[in-house]
């Protein structure tokens, strides 16, 4: 006894220790090892659920949730597994029956389940009834009434879809992707393919992904749409529980949102926007091998398959797999040569591994393929500028920060990247201090660009006024070694010798790079006068007169 008590603690410790860093595999194997010696433990039932769930292993997690339910466990994740079996079985009348019985996934939910239920079973009228009722609630009118034009449509009724589209409600339907999608499927059924091509000008420009631009080249050759949002009861289930994940992404717990994606998947295994979201949030939970598993579902012939790609690849690099992810975005940039964004995807990737010269490279081919000036734009100059100046090429890295300015002019970022540049090279300091302090301005709590305004004061000798800034930035970035370094010399500047060193030592504790962490032990050894006068340059007494 005593020994299986022991397998079962250890077993226990293991599964939590793995749920706590949301190892899914982990934790299902150790669960599973614990269930074995109490099998009826719910707080080990409703554990191993969620890791099976999280693996998308759901025809694992449907047993369990069923032993669950015959113990008289109540668990909101266990009655979505139930709910998910029975639409994947097409046991519709089943869903609603156990709704009225009590179940609840959650008002949401229960509301729009309820609706596609109805219109599974063929009833339209209880069906548009529902989805009225889960429109009235409050807050989910928006949610309520997507999923009614999805219906509408999937009838062939774009009439009335188009009426919820155009409504004052429906305006907000066309703020996701897949709201848009379904408003392009409904006008073009109803021969208004100008007004869809406007659509898509309106909501995305000019520069377009391919899934989109091959829409917007179809409907230009005249080509009726399909309408395949929703093709059945079931799309519709596996679309409540999208839409449940994605408004919980960001919001809710990633485990919580992973249950709901995990489910769409379920329920319709070619939901790409599904697999995505599935990825991306394996990807924040650091469960790279999920994640990059996640994003290999999405086809290949998916117009999506790009963005999979960049997620794969990111995903690849951060789990140390540096060449992995160069051949994925390599390889991308031949299959989608004409496509700005996997360039710069590729610029960034090299730029992270400071290799600047193939991060221009990729930067110059993502600008050549601009087709005109986009203020969106800025974001691609300011990432060739900083290669080009970490390359020692000022005036190059200079005109792209510049043209990024043109672009964005009030961009912090980017007025804080070259005013600070222009402090290191001690030139044009009063254009400088006024960028610096434009950039404080929009970003008042950047510990950063703070730390630049208080540089670019000491740097024109303004010791007294530098000091508050860097105390400041120090304040909002207390760990960094620069801005420590920085706070040291500036008190040293104002003769506060005692607090200059105590900076300094901070700043060495941080793990600063070697050549500052060289010149800042040899600061506390001779003082910065002295440092300053060994560089060839004034000391600090000096340009205060003293």
């Amino acid at each position: 006894m005593a020994q299986a008590q022991n397998g079962l603690a250890g077993a226990y410790l293991a599964a939590r220790h793995a749920s706590f860093f949301s190892d899914y595999e982990a934790a299902a194997q150790y669960y599973t090892q614990a269930l074995a010696r109490d099998p009826a433990n719910a707080g080990l039932l409703e554990s191993a659920l969620l890791a099976f769930t999280g693996l998308g292993q759901l025809d694992r997690a449907i047993p369990i949730a069923r032993r669950m339910q015959q113990g008289g466990m109540g668990s909101q994740s266990a009655d979505m597994v139930l709910l998910a079996d029975q639409l994947k079985r097409g046991a519709y009348q089943s869903a609603l029956d156990d709704f009225e019985a009590g179940r609840s996934v959650g008002p949401l939910v229960d509301g729009l389940i309820t609706a596609w239920s109805h219109f599974g079973e063929g009833r339209m009228s209880e069906a548009l009834e529902a989805f009225d009722a889960a429109s009235a609630e409050q807050g989910l009118a928006i949610f309520g009434d997507y999923h009614k034009a999805l219906a509408l449509a999937a009838v062939g009724d774009f009439e009335s879809a188009d009426a919820i589209f155009s409504s004052e409600t429906g305006q907000a339907l066309r703020t996701t992707r897949r709201g848009v999608l379904a408003n392009i499927g409904v006008l073009s059924q109803l021969e208004r393919n100008q007004d869809a091509i406007d659509l898509i000008a309106e909501v995305f420009g000019p520069d377009l992904d391919p899934g989109m631009s091959d829409l917007r080249t179809r409907l230009e050759a005249g080509e009726a749409l399909p309408f395949d949002t929703i093709r059945n009861a079931s799309d519709g289930a596996a679309e409540v529980f999208y839409t449940v994940a994605d408004a919980l992404n960001g919001e809710a717990n990633d485990t919580y949102t992973l249950l709901y994606s995990r489910v769409a998947q379920y329920l319709r295994p070619d939901h790409v926007d599904a697999m995505l979201l599935t990825a991306e949030l394996l990807e924040v939970q650091e469960r790279y091998e999920l994640a990059t598993a996640a994003y290999l579902q999405v086809p290949a012939d998916a117009p999506a398959f790009y963005a999979a790609e960049l997620g794969r690849a990111k995903t690849l690099e951060k789990a140390g797999k540096t060449e992995a992810a160069i051949e994925v975005m390599t390889q991308l940039t031949k299959s989608h040569a004409d496509l700005p964004i996997v360039h710069v995807s590729l610029g960034d990737m090299f730029s992270r591994m400071e290799r600047y010269g193939d991060a221009t490279k990729a930067y110059d081919r993502a600008i050549a393929l601009f087709s005109g000036p986009d203020r969106m734009q800025w974001i691609v100059y300011y990432a060739r500028g900083m290669a080009h100046e970490r390359e020692k090429q000022w005036d190059l890295a200079e005109a792209d920060l510049r043209k990024a300015l043109e672009l964005e002019p009030d961009q912090p970022r980017v007025l804080n990247y070259l005013g600070y540049s222009y402090v290191e090279l001690q030139t044009n300091l009063d254009e400088a201090l006024d960028m610096i302090e434009r950039a404080v301005a929009g970003r008042p709590n950047d510990g950063f660009i703070t730390d630049s305004l208080g540089w670019v004061l000491y740097r024109l000798g303004r010791y007294d006024e530098a000091v508050p800034h860097m105390e400041r930035a120090a304040e909002l970035e207390p760990v960094d070694p620069v801005i420590n370094d920085h706070l040291g010399d500036v008190f040293w500047a104002v003769g506060r010798k005692i607090e200059a060193k105590f900076q300094w030592r901070r700043a060495l504790s941080f793990d600063p790079e070697e050549v500052d962490a060289e010149r800042i032990r040899r600061k506390l050894e001779v003082g910065l006068d002295k440092v300053l006068m060994e560089e060839g340059k004034e000391p600090i007494s000096v340009a205060n007169g003293d």
